[in-house]
């Protein structure tokens, strides 16, 4: 549909918005759950699952969006918001490819059993805890950011739809049906 995002792009994008959501979600209430009980391994296991998953369709995002030209911003906005959209998109990008990434070598560099989807994961035979130590630092002052990062993202787009007026936000709107 012309001035909309491919169907895949769109769908893609939501996707990954639930994924964050039970991504952060799942980290940040593993403490309400009893250390060693059930229930935290599984909130631990979903968010790394979660997180695997999400680097992967961030990963199909980027082909499908060298595939696909954006649609048309109407009417156009100024240039100086075009360029810090574009910024904040890279911005948005490299930190869940990235966070992901940070994530998964961290684990395997702990030398402790983890898993991914309910399947053990391999974990090096030399451990480096301080390199873990490390690269989880990273992971979670980086995921801090993403929270800003997301609101920044929403808030402009429910601005460019209800100030500026434009078609920013329904061009990723999921097609009508009715």
């Amino acid at each position: 549909m012309k001035g909309k995002f491919a169907p895949s792009q769109i769908a893609l994008h939501w996707l990954v918005f639930i994924l964050l959501i039970v991504t952060y979600a799942a980290i940040e209430l593993r403490g309400f759950a009893e250390r060693g009980s059930l229930l935290r391994t599984v909130m631990i296991v979903t968010h790394f699952s979660c997180g695997v998953t999400v680097l992967l369709l961030m990963a199909t995002r980027l082909f499908l969006r060298h595939r696909h030209a954006s649609p048309a911003i109407t009417p156009p906005p100024p240039r100086w918001q075009s360029a810090l959209g574009s910024l904040t998109h890279a911005i948005l990008y490299a930190l869940f490819v990235t966070l992901p990434i940070l994530g998964v070598i961290s684990r395997y560099y702990r030398g402790r059993d983890w898993m991914l989807f309910g399947i053990d994961m391999p974990t090096s035979a030399t451990p480096d805890l301080a390199l873990a130590k490390t690269l989880i630092g990273w992971h979670e002052t980086l995921a801090a950011l993403g929270y800003w990062l997301i609101a920044l993202h929403a808030a402009a787009a429910l601005f460019h739809h209800y100030v500026m007026k434009d078609n920013t936000l329904l061009r990723m709107m999921p097609a009508r049906h009715d």
